[in-house]
């Protein structure tokens, strides 16, 4: 839950994510694990949920700006080998 979110504040039940046949598995809050949370569990900024349900629906709960997808960096090769290295061979 992004601070901001819409559903900080709220209790499961109040998201009525169940509505959308999504199922709340797993609330994880910093170091806390709670598995199977009750439904007047109430949400915080920073919480993270793991759910099960149609990708379409949980797609929905996410903002855009946090569903772009991540890009690791790429580094350039350097063109030469450092002097007195050999490559290795495989």
């Amino acid at each position: 839950m992004p601070e901001g979110s819409k559903f900080v504040g709220k209790s499961i039940q109040e998201t009525q994510i169940q509505e959308q046949d999504i199922n709340v598995l797993t609330l994880y809050r910093g170091n806390k694990v709670i598995p199977n949370p009750r439904r007047d569990r109430v949400l915080e900024s920073d919480d993270k949920l793991l759910c099960f349900g149609k990708m379409e629906s949980m797609r929905s709960m996410v903002p855009a700006k946090a569903r772009r997808r991540r890009s690791p960096a790429v580094a350039d090769l350097p063109e030469q080998l450092p002097e007195g290295s050999e490559p290795d061979d495989a």
